[in-house]
């Protein structure tokens, strides 16, 4: 199982050790999902991260509590969504690396929501340039609906079955994210989807979560063994032609 830090004493944390910080949000995910679900994700896939990657010369990594508040802005319209908005978010993934930085060896941001995307790539390109050895990566489903839809009722009911309502899960828009994005952008999600749904749960199975969790770990553990970054601290696979080794 995957060494955590909040379970760890002092002594026995070893300096120089990989750490992974999972960031999250708190907001709503429809009628029928917990406001944690981004948190659920990006914890999951840090700790079967961590448990898939070979230990490194200072043992295996740790798993950081994770975050639980992001940048949320554009789910604010709904009652339970707390957003902590971007520069707040900066100032603290840039303030968690520093710390880490003085006892951690490379600091990994294992991200589970969208809208931190910009302020990780804000914080991460200043870390990087201050000389910590850091980055973020994504917890993406290929080809999955933007939000709450079909991919993230999936990879909840693999994780997390009891917390899923099925009764209450409804289809949203479900045109894509790229044509949804400037509406959003400029009035927020309840304005395009009163349920909150972007994309339709239907069809959602366990089965189908956990074949997502499995590529999301399987990501996750290739980039950071290549330890390949862009200049926004973005770990990419080790073929993408501007990512640089370092």
């Amino acid at each position: 199982m995957a060494r955590v830090l909040a379970d760890t004493a002092w002594p026995a944390v070893p300096p120089g050790v990989l750490v992974l910080v999972p960031v999250g949000s708190t907001e709503q995910h429809g009628p029928h999902l917990p406001l944690d679900t981004d948190t659920v994700v990006a914890h999951a896939v840090a700790r079967r991260t961590a448990d898939a990657l070979a230990p490194g010369p200072h043992g295996p990594p740790l798993v950081a509590p994770p975050l639980g508040y992001g940048a949320s802005g554009e789910h604010a319209d709904f009652p339970g969504t707390v957003s902590i908005g971007h520069d707040a978010l900066r100032v603290v993934i840039v303030e968690l690396a520093r710390s880490l930085s003085r006892w951690a060896g490379r600091v990994v941001f294992v991200n589970g929501h969208g809208g931190n995307t910009a302020t990780l790539d804000t914080a991460l390109g200043l870390l990087r340039a201050e000389g910590h050895d850091a980055g973020w990566t994504g917890c993406e489903v290929p080809g999955g609906d933007a939000h709450a839809g079909r991919a993230e009722t999936s990879v909840l009911l693999h994780l997390a079955p009891e917390r899923v309502r099925l009764d209450a899960a409804v289809a949203g828009d479900t045109r894509p994210l790229a044509v949804l994005l400037p509406e959003l952008t400029s009035r927020g999600v309840r304005a395009v989807s009163p349920s909150g749904v972007l994309g339709d749960p239907a069809g959602a199975s366990a089965e189908e979560g956990r074949r997502a969790a499995e590529s999301m770990v399987a990501t996750t553990v290739r980039r950071i063994t290549a330890w390949t970054c862009d200049a926004r601290g973005r770990l990419t696979d080790p073929a993408h032609p501007k990512a640089v080794r370092r």
